[in-house]
């Protein structure tokens, strides 16, 4: 018997976390924080635990919303064991450092203890790590006897090291999508499945309410980005792109730099900062034990200047540049925020966006605005008249919404429940499913709403 219950992350992208009971075995999946909220609101919500089983805790990558809430974690149940791949080991060293000085910015409310340093080295030392298709026992202690609980990490192709996650117990299947991606991008080949038939799929929802058809595949995205960029270089101008720091920011400097190289693009200085470039140290090391394209292009080695190096944000005019900048939706006080208050108001160069804009983030106004339009980035910010060209670019690390139908088809479960998306997202996808094959039940999950499947 499992027991699913969403802390986190049911219906929405944000705060990505699950609690599973198999037969005794206590076992959560991804532990995030949600982007746009702060404080004790931003945590799943770990009271739903309370007297609960508790033994592992599987990370499926190291975004912040599936991975910042882990200290937090720890700390209220400091007896938990954590597996990761290797690769999301080596970035979580990283990004949960670097999430103490921003948590610290946000929150004004001192009761909320931000956990320190010291204590996540600690955590990180005590992260077990295992690669992909290496299956590993996860039986809890108070695991029902005889009941043998695997677990297995499957290359899910959304960023460095993230993964899809099959759980075994008798002989029933268990597979948990993580954030995937079927298809290739500039450096990552897409992901691969299990070779079996699934009982269970917790299936994220990212573009289920994205018609695809008004998506372009991704070299046709790359040649359309490409000649926006030369139209805008080519007259003076510089371009802002803000990124994620893990995953767009690798992806976009390939894609600009190899168009350099290939003679498609013209030269200009490229900017970049930050813990974005320690991620790509990580890309450099690993790329020959993961399944990526482009093995032989050390990131660390394509030339780049800091944005943190510059004497002011007008240096970035005096020639054009391209500034590969964080964080990918622009939220407030981060670089790319700060950024694009001054490139708003710059007559002839441009902010191109590369990815996906949550509707309650400065990028999303930043994205819908057009020349000549007046927004207000945030509460605290006066309004600005738009004079720099803004282009949108969807370089999806996510699967179509037709690739989450392609993943049920061949794992064939009995049970299918949908995460990791908007309400219309999941309605899409649901109504699809059940269309395509109505023996598979569909659910939608709820935080607090537990799910029982035999």
């Amino acid at each position: 018997m499992i027991t699913f219950l969403p802390l986190g992350g049911a219906d929405e992208i944000g705060a990505n976390c699950y609690y599973l009971n198999i037969n005794g075995s206590g076992i959560i999946l991804d532990c995030g924080m949600h982007p746009k909220k702060t404080g004790l609101n931003a945590l799943p919500k770990f009271e739903l635990l309370e007297n609960k089983t508790l033994d592992y805790v599987l990370i499926s990558h190291a975004h912040q919303d599936h991975i910042n809430a882990l200290p937090f974690l720890i700390k209220k149940f400091p007896h938990l064991k954590i597996v990761t791949t290797p690769q999301t080991r080596a970035i979580a060293e990283l990004t949960l450092h670097n999430a103490i000085s921003i948590l610290g910015q946000q929150i004004e409310d001192k009761s909320f203890n931000i956990y320190s340093h010291d204590e996540v080295d600690l955590l990180i030392k005590s992260i077990d790590y295992k690669s992909y298709n290496d299956q590993f026992d996860i039986t809890g202690l108070k695991a029902a006897r005889g009941s043998v609980v695997t677990a297995e990490f499957y290359d899910a192709g959304h960023v460095l090291g993230s993964a899809g996650i099959l759980i075994k117990y008798d002989d029933i299947n268990f597979f948990y999508s993580g954030d995937i991606n079927l298809s290739c991008q500039s450096i990552l080949n897409g992901a691969s499945l299990p070779k079996l038939k699934v009982k269970t799929i917790v299936l994220e929802c990212t573009y289920g309410a994205t018609d695809s058809s008004e998506l372009r595949q991704w070299e046709d995205e790359i040649n359309i980005f490409v000649s926006s960029l030369n139209n805008v270089i080519n007259r003076g101008g510089s371009v802002l792109i803000p990124v994620f720091s893990l995953g767009k920011m690798q992806e976009i400097l390939t894609t600009i730099y190899t168009r350099m190289e290939m003679g498609k693009l013209t030269r200009a200085d490229i900017y970049t900062g930050g813990i974005g470039k320690k991620i790509n140290r990580i890309y450099d090391y690993n790329r020959y034990v993961v399944n990526r394209k482009e093995i032989e292009l050390i990131l660390h080695d394509v030339p780049q200047k800091s944005i943190f190096e510059i004497n002011s944000t007008e240096d970035l005019f005096i020639y054009p540049s391209i500034i590969i900048a964080s964080s990918g939706m622009m939220i407030e006080s981060t670089v790319s925020f700060k950024l694009s208050k001054r490139w708003l108001t710059q007559h002839g160069s441009a902010i191109f966006t590369v990815g996906y804009m949550d509707e309650n983030t400065p990028g999303y106004k930043v994205a819908k605005a057009r020349k000549g339009d007046s927004i207000i980035l945030t509460d605290t910010e006066k309004e600005v008249k738009v004079q720099c060209d803004i282009n949108n670019f969807n370089f999806s690390a996510h699967s179509k919404r037709e690739e989450l139908l392609e993943i049920v088809k061949r794992l064939n479960p009995d049970n299918v429940v949908l995460v990791h998306g908007n309400p219309e997202a999941i309605d899409w996808m649901g109504a699809s499913i059940i269309k395509m094959n109505n023996a598979i039940k569909v659910y939608t999950a709820g935080i607090g709403k537990e799910l029982l499947f035999a």
